[in-house]
């Protein structure tokens, strides 16, 4: 566990995806580029921007996803957040933030990357940075209860054919 089996790990799931469409392959191209140059790239202190791990929460039935009120960006999103030099991997970081923030601790995630975003933000550097999300597929049992965390305003099940308008999610 450290920066570098971070690094393999991104690195890893990034060269065996294969995005469907032509703004994933450019993304998934960027993203190799800047981990070839930036050997701490997964850990929030790479000011210039860094990976960070994302979790698509499902209902055990795959109808509903989890979706958080972000306190600092103010729209709802998925769960997530930084790497920590503690997490073995990016997919262990997504499911321990996931966890985290949902309160729902039987999660099971698909260790394969569902989908990448990049993101221009202001996170707890304090400084405009870029985050660059690994996305990941979990599922919650039947009948979890997500309790919102201190890092959410709010915390519901959305029904994935009706998220909110102002969601920034990517879905298949």
């Amino acid at each position: 566990m450290s920066a570098s089996s971070l690094h393999e790990s991104a690195t890893g799931l990034l060269e065996t995806w294969s995005p469907a469409t032509g703004p994933e392959q450019s993304l998934r191209e960027a993203m190799l580029a800047f981990l070839g140059s930036a050997p701490r790239g997964c850990l929030r202190e790479h000011a210039p921007g860094h990976i960070t791990a994302s979790a698509l929460v499902f209902s055990h039935d795959e109808s509903e996803i989890l979706l958080t009120l972000h306190p600092r960006v103010g729209r709802w999103i998925q769960l997530g957040g930084h790497c920590e030099e503690l997490d073995a991997t990016v997919s262990a970081a997504a499911l321990r933030e996931a966890i985290e923030e949902s309160g729902i601790g039987d999660l099971s995630i698909d260790p394969e990357l569902y989908g990448a975003q990049a993101h221009p933000i202001t996170c707890s550097l304090g400084r405009p940075t870029r985050h660059l999300d690994l996305l990941f597929k979990i599922v919650a049992p039947k009948g979890a209860v997500p309790v919102r965390s201190s890092e959410s305003t709010d915390l519901r099940w959305w029904p994935v054919d009706a998220l909110p308008d102002d969601a920034d999610v990517l879905l298949r």
